[in-house]
């Protein structure tokens, strides 16, 4: 087992880290950037030392700093967590090379299902379902893209070739706004992967996005913990998860898990992982692409499997075998997890700042993850999430009710956040039908929008 462990990250996966390493004895370093020398990581890590100022390439996505910072302190293994370097093969070849245990799997594995372009011809080869998408080693002018969706068929969807998370992400009906968006979609990809390369995808209208996750050594050994549904989405970024899918039947769980854990075997992956799927009205399902990290949403999967990933991570990452077989992987109940996010519930903006007043909820069933404190200031620097409310119940209809309660009942005092919107989430009728897809957000809020106004929507999200 680890002696030292460093946590390359911060807010509420920094803390589920170090939680998990104290449950295994192991010593946490903590780093952060001038931003963050009050945060809440940096105060439950045994040892902490600042790598940079706020600006994330100067600190968080600073390798030379992060793997000194290791050294110095004495740490044998590294967290990467989930965003920042999680999926950045330089930087687990960096910590290898450096004689540091990289928890996650190795640089090849990373780079390899993180080249999108690359990963579907495997998934093809391999008889894992694909959408039609664009050829070659991806698409870097507009020339060349308006070829590509000609021959694939509006709508298209343009991604980044290098990284995942919603990051680079645009759909395009048609040609004139394909030349719009595509230049905006290579810019953002950019600023977030270091690259402008994209590949374009058949668009799926009214497809849930449900996604398997997987666990896996480094003996070959490859099981998945069941499904999460995480058509919930904002701008392709997630909102909303839960577990199970409420559209599977056994039979379709086993066939898109096997698919799953096919995805990971023909690679030879290890550690945690999630296969991403599109789900399609009629039950036909197609690989999107494999995040090679711990996920934000890990905690519904361990709520309805009793499985922490977290630690999980960690014993396979020192090479120890897989502790748990197919058969013994059984869901229970029903699980939810509400991003929250310090923004503005009008206009979906961040709204950093200083929280007054934080009582988070509790009971039965109830977990939150946050690095908020009475007197903590958000800030502007980062992503905007700020917690994650979890709950888990015997049931979906229960398990909606539960969220709605803890909803209610958790107080953040001098920001604004999307509680409200959560809330408008869970009252819909049809999300308690579970009717769920992609699209689900862009009908809710307009129809919202349009019967209330000023106050009203501030209330309602």
């Amino acid at each position: 087992m680890f002696k030292k462990l460093l946590v390359a990250n911060r807010g509420t996966i920094a803390i589920r880290i170090i939680r998990a390493c104290r449950e295994l004895g192991i010593r946490t370093v903590a780093v952060y950037s001038t931003a963050d020398k009050d945060a809440l990581h940096v105060r439950m890590a045994d040892e902490s030392v600042c790598i940079g100022p706020p600006a994330a390439e100067e600190s968080y996505l600073n390798i030379p700093s992060i793997i000194s910072a290791a050294l110095t302190y004495g740490a044998d293994a590294v967290h990467p967590g989930y965003g920042f370097l999680s999926e950045n093969g330089d930087f687990a070849e960096a910590c290898r090379r450096s004689g540091l245990s990289f928890v996650g799997p190795r640089a090849r594995h990373i780079r390899l299902m993180g080249d999108k372009p690359r990963a579907r011809r495997i998934m093809m080869r391999n008889g894992v379902p694909v959408l039609p998408g664009s050829e070659g080693t991806g698409v870097t002018d507009l020339r060349d893209a308006t070829v590509q969706a000609r021959r694939i068929g509006y709508p298209v969807l343009i991604k980044a070739a290098a990284g995942g998370g919603g990051k680079g992400m645009r759909v395009a009906h048609d040609g004139r706004e394909l030349g719009r968006l595509f230049p905006l979609a290579g810019a953002e990809a950019e600023a977030a992967f270091g690259s402008r390369v994209m590949y374009l995808e058949k668009y799926l209208e009214n497809a849930r996005h449900v996604e398997f996750q997987i666990i896996a050594d480094n003996y070959r050994n490859v099981i998945h913990l069941g499904e999460r549904d995480c058509s919930i989405q904002r701008r392709h970024q997630k909102v909303l998860e839960e577990a199970p899918c409420t559209m599977l039947s056994d039979r379709l769980r086993d066939k898109m898990g096997r698919a799953a854990v096919r995805a990971a075997e023909v690679v030879g992956y290890s550690n945690v992982g999630t296969i991403e799927f599109l789900l399609a009205p009629g039950g036909e399902f197609y690989f999107i692409e494999m995040n090679t990290r711990i996920q934000v949403e890990h905690g519904v999967t361990e709520m309805v499997t009793g499985i922490d990933l977290v630690k999980e991570s960690l014993l396979l990452a020192t090479g120890e075998r897989l502790r748990f077989k197919q058969r013994q992987i059984k869901l229970t109940g029903a699980a939810i997890e509400c991003r929250i996010y310090a923004e503005d519930a009008e206009t979906h903006l961040p709204a950093p700042g200083v929280v007054s007043n934080h009582h988070a909820p509790g009971g039965l069933g109830v977990r939150v993850e946050t690095a908020l404190y009475d007197g903590y200031r958000v800030p502007v620097h980062y992503d905007p999430l700020i917690a994650k409310l979890i709950v888990h119940a015997p049931d979906r209809k229960q398990a909606i009710s539960r969220a709605k309660a803890a909803l209610r009942e958790y107080l953040i005092d001098g920001i604004k956040t999307n509680i409200p919107l959560h809330l408008r989430i869970l009252d819909d009728p049809a999300f308690q039908r579970g009717d769920l897809v992609t699209e689900f957000l862009s009908r809710l809020q307009p129809a919202a929008k349009a019967v209330q106004g000023g106050e009203a929507v501030l209330r309602a999200g």
